[in-house]
């Protein structure tokens, strides 16, 4: 089965809209992100993204406020500009073992390891994938539009990462993206397998 190479706005306003539909928990300590941590750390692959509060300044950058892991049923939202990159956290980004798809994932990791260092491993960028199966529209929503056969809303990216409370339109936004880089990597795995 090939993927079509790209997909106009048009077509993508066609397919249907999906969102995460599982468990999300907003990690706001130390202890539930260690907590979380031992649970992740034995999942074979997790979806992965981050979110930061937009600059809307020339020049000005924010550091990552949101860390996202996903498994099928459950998303995990560690508020890293509330308690950092816990030691536990540092070791899932550094196992080789624990798979982590992402999307344009060497700024997601240049901007963690300024938060806390680390040596990155078991990453998979889904963008060299979909270059390798002849893919050339590489973001989010439209590989997951080409790959899945849905659309992914993108109304949340420019929102306050760093407010006190993450509104649930935030949570089901950032589930949601880290979801869609899990289900992409599974499908094109398969894929590879075939």
């Amino acid at each position: 089965m090939a993927f079509r190479e790209s997909i106009t706005n048009e077509e993508l306003k066609e397919l249907p809209l999906r969102i995460f539909e599982g468990e999300i928990h907003v990690i706001n300590n130390i202890e539930d992100a260690r907590s979380a941590a031992h649970f992740l750390a034995d999942q074979p692959v997790l979806g992965f993204d981050t979110e930061t509060k937009p600059a809307f300044q020339k020049g000005r950058t924010n550091r990552v406020a949101l860390l996202q892991f996903c498994t099928e049923s459950e998303a995990f939202l560690f508020r890293v500009n509330n308690i950092g990159l816990p030691y536990e956290l540092r070791k899932i980004l550094s196992d080789p073992v624990v798979i982590k798809p992402g999307v344009a994932i060497r700024d997601d990791i240049k901007t963690l390891r300024a938060i806390g260092n680390f040596h990155p491993d078991g990453f998979v960028e889904l963008q060299d994938r979909a270059k390798e199966l002849g893919i050339q529209d590489f973001s989010l929503k439209k590989l997951t539009a080409i790959v899945l056969g849905f659309r992914i809303s993108k109304s949340q990216q420019l929102t306050n990462w760093e407010a006190d409370e993450l509104s649930q339109a935030q949570q089901i936004y950032a589930a949601t993206d880290a979801w869609a880089t899990l289900e992409v990597y599974r499908k094109m795995t398969a894929l590879y397998k075939e």
